[in-house]
């Protein structure tokens, strides 16, 4: 035999010692703690939320001109700038940035950790609703492409925020997709909904379904009624098998996927304010919620062990949005 190593046996030796396998998977919380820093990302829509993304309504307000009107949808707005207030009348910044510091301090009290949105473009007066730019599903983010051109271009300020906390970005969406993040939902950690409408297609649905199998997560892909936006205004979470709904505003089928679920409901009363669906779960069975819930509904949350913290809203939901809305859990405890 040759006392000389070929080099080409060393080569391929020193692959093989320094090769990196394919699993653990990108999601698996020490693989991103070693990695990225810390165990990024979501599985459902109720554990208890350690680290959350907002944004505080700034300059970007200043696009509102209180002398234009859109009279056919009943709205302030101006179809050349592209902007529109979603009311009949609007309120003072400082109001509504009173009602969102509320909010910030509440969830600073109970121990969350608050990120803040980098570089809101001007004019992006939608912005302060961080729930629709992106997903965040296990080990990471999606970020969508806005369903509406007032909301366009806020993909970018995500993108650069998500760059700076080191959250690792799963996809991107491309193509004609259109997503946002206020159309889906965590039924479990091995099932999530979205619904499409007006904002959100099919390719979109496809391509964060895409990833979600990948991680073992069956998407189910609903219809929204008419012209509703997201499906967080008709369905939500508020515990591991229990789920806050406004049936008026989900197609029947899928209420009865839920019940094969094992997933119990509790159906709004039509007396109820309906912004009190847009509440967030920030535990399981604990939500913080908007005013404006019945005594009826309020009752039968309570019957099912459900715990409360109401807070104002009313100035931030004439923008478009409620609590669910502005704000993106980047992090959950598994339930």
């Amino acid at each position: 035999m040759s006392n000389s190593t070929p080099p080409g046996w060393v080569y391929n030796e020193t692959v093989k010692m320094f090769a990196t396998p394919g699993l653990p998977p990108v999601e698996d919380a020490a693989e991103l703690e070693r990695y990225w820093g810390r165990a990024w990302g979501v599985s459902n829509d109720i554990g208890r939320i350690r680290a959350i993304l907002m944004h505080r309504p700034g300059d970007e307000m200043k696009v509102i001109d209180p002398t234009k009107r859109i009279e056919s949808i009943g709205s302030f707005g101006d179809l050349e700038t592209g902007w529109y207030f979603q009311s009949d009348h609007l309120p003072e910044v400082t109001e509504m940035q009173a009602q969102h510091d509320a909010l910030t301090a509440m969830l600073t009290a109970k121990d969350i950790e608050i990120h803040y949105v980098d570089g809101v473009a001007d004019g992006r007066l939608k912005s302060c609703y961080t729930r629709d730019p992106l997903i965040m599903c296990k080990g990471g983010a999606i970020v969508c492409r806005m369903g509406t051109r007032i909301r366009r271009g806020e993909e970018l300020a995500i993108t650069r925020t998500l760059a700076r906390l080191g959250i690792p970005i799963l996809r991107t969406l491309s193509g004609g997709a259109l997503m946002e993040g206020g159309s889906f939902a965590w039924i479990n950690d091995k099932t999530a909904v979205i619904g499409c409408g007006i904002r959100v297609n099919r390719e979109g649905a496809q391509q964060i379904g895409e990833v979600l199998k990948r991680q073992g997560v069956e998407l189910i892909i609903i219809d929204l009624v008419g012209y509703d936006i997201h499906i967080d205004g008709s369905f939500l979470m508020v515990d591991k098998d229990l789920a806050l709904i406004d049936p008026s505003g989900l197609p029947y089928s899928f209420i009865e996927q839920l019940r094969e679920l094992n997933i119990r409901t509790v159906e709004i009363s039509p007396d109820d304010d309906k912004w009190i669906v847009n509440s967030l779960a920030i535990a399981p069975g604990e939500l913080i919620m908007p005013r404006g819930g019945s005594n009826r509904t309020l009752d039968k949350l309570a019957s099912h062990g459900v715990r409360w913290t109401v807070l104002p809203y009313d100035k931030m939901q004439l923008n478009g949005g409620g609590i669910h809305c502005s704000t993106t859990p980047l992090i959950r405890d598994p339930v």
